[in-house]
């Protein structure tokens, strides 16, 4: 499953959202993301970003010709239309869009949208199949809605980074914006579930379906996540810590050190960890029954760690990793993005996608997930540079040339 060379023209098929509009008027990653896996599956998104300076992603990180490089992955497939939605002339273009869009994402803090006479019940109003995504750092409604909330604020309220780390020391952040990520993936989920819903209310009344309102908090896609965390608490008052590289309750597995570098181990099941121990010469610990099962496991974690630790710390991680694989025991090396690029099962499944940018260079992008058989996503256009499609987009909404252009003499578009 090789993946295809693709440049500014493009490639690969319509994908399963063809026919559906967006507008996105979210900035750097919560709103953006979702529209972009959206727009990798076809959906047509319009990018609305202010005139001049656009979205602040686009100067985040390593800058490529004045340009975050990270701009191309999260803008591939979208549209950009230069609005200052502060002007109430731009808020009318949003109003035009939005009556014909299907679906409209927005990421900015509650009341923002409503101030602009950009809330739902106007824009529903005037179409009611409109579905309308909403993502904030605390939601649109309760006594936190008002607060400015980013996704590392929302990781914290929702309990993952009290969980990260090494116990005692201080807490640390996972590497990436993965509270942002999550809110965008749970707003997707939430988009397709209100196109299913308005797809099953047709009617004479509503031709097109009833939209809805989706409200995505960022600290709720994280404790959505979080798996036993509160049941724990409110059956046995346990409060999780941090763990470090083991996983508590769940054993053996943790990473342990070899004689160059670390090596991922998970040999918790109960007829892997026979074969772990088998494979590690410590076939005394397999045939033991207090060891048969997850509980007996636990309750001796810190010397079956110390049994695999001192068969690792001797080898390499390639010998390491070839006999657990001979022994059938998940496991696993812990990769650079050097290791990414090179490793030959990405590469076939297609997730390290040549991309050639307008100015003739090319660059790795993130392939596509999830993947599907029949109608599988695909790039069909780089990320736009700001403004690009303004004129063409304005022309859409039915606006004429002399428009266009006296709004642009008044700063209203870019």
């Amino acid at each position: 499953m090789t993946g295809p060379r693709c440049d500014s023209a493009g490639c690969s098929a319509a994908g399963p959202l063809a026919g559906l509009k967006v507008v996105e008027l979210g900035q750097l990653i919560a709103g953006p993301f979702a529209a972009r896996t959206l727009a990798d599956f076809g959906a047509e998104v319009v990018k609305i970003e202010p005139p001049n300076e656009g979205d602040p992603l686009r100067k985040w990180r390593l800058l490529k010709d004045g340009t975050s490089i990270w701009w191309q992955a999260q803008s591939r497939n979208k549209r950009s239309l230069a609005l200052d939605l502060r002007q109430a002339e731009a808020q009318d273009v949003v109003r035009r869009l939005a009556a014909e869009a299907d679906v409209l994402i927005e990421n900015f803090r509650p009341g923002a949208m409503e101030g602009w006479g950009l809330g739902p019940d106007v824009l529903r109003a005037a179409n009611p199949a409109l579905v309308m995504l909403r993502i904030s750092g605390y939601g649109q409604t309760g006594p936190y809605r008002d607060r400015p909330g980013f996704g590392v604020v929302a990781e914290a309220m929702g309990g993952l980074r009290h969980l990260t780390g090494e116990p005692g020391r201080v807490p640390v952040r996972v590497g990436v914006s993965i509270g942002d990520t999550l809110a965008s993936l749970h707003g997707v989920i939430g988009i397709l579930m209100a196109l299913q819903h308005r797809h099953a209310t047709v009617s004479a009344e509503y031709p097109k379906g009833r939209g809805q309102v989706i409200d995505v908090a960022l600290y709720e896609a994280v404790f959505n996540c979080m798996e036993s965390l509160l049941p724990e608490y409110s059956a046995f008052g346990a409060v999780r810590e941090a763990a470090g590289s083991a996983l508590p309750g769940i054993a053996p597995t943790n990473a342990y050190r070899c004689a160059d570098g670390y090596v991922l181990i998970a040999g918790n099941g109960d007829s892997i960890f026979k074969r772990l121990m088998q494979c590690i010469g410590r076939p005394d610990l397999a045939a033991d029954p207090q060891l048969a099962d997850n509980t007996g496991r636990v309750s001796q974690v810190a010397m079956l760690d110390g049994a695999i630790g001192e068969w690792a710390a001797d080898r390499t991680v390639a010998d390491v990793l070839a006999a657990l694989e001979t022994a059938q025991v998940p496991a696993g090396r812990i990769y650079t993005v050097a290791d990414i690029a090179a490793d030959p099962h990405y590469a076939a499944r297609g997730m390290l996608l040549p991309t050639r940018l307008d100015d003739g260079s090319e660059v790795l992008l993130p392939g596509f997930v999830p993947k599907l058989s029949a109608t599988p996503a695909g790039h069909r256009r780089n990320a736009p540079a700001l403004g690009a499609d303004t004129d063409a987009v304005l022309r859409e909404v039915g606006l004429s040339e002399a428009q266009i252009a006296a709004l642009r003499e008044r700063g209203v578009v870019g």
